[in-house]
């Protein structure tokens, strides 16, 4: 009975552990995708010179 609950628990934990892996590989999509579109729409500095894509 014991194996079969850690049995139970381990599919549990591995179907969880899964889905979260596939959530994060989504944000990360998303956060790319919010990136790159930042990338090629930024603003211009008041001299007209493009300004820097990077915030640091």
């Amino acid at each position: 009975m014991v194996a079969i609950l850690l049995v139970l628990l381990l599919a549990l934990v591995l179907f969880g552990a899964g889905f979260a892996l596939k959530a994060l590989w989504w944000i990360a999509l998303i956060v790319l995708a919010v990136w790159l579109l930042g990338f090629l729409v930024r603003g211009t500095t008041a001299a007209g010179h493009r300004g820097r894509w990077y915030r640091w």
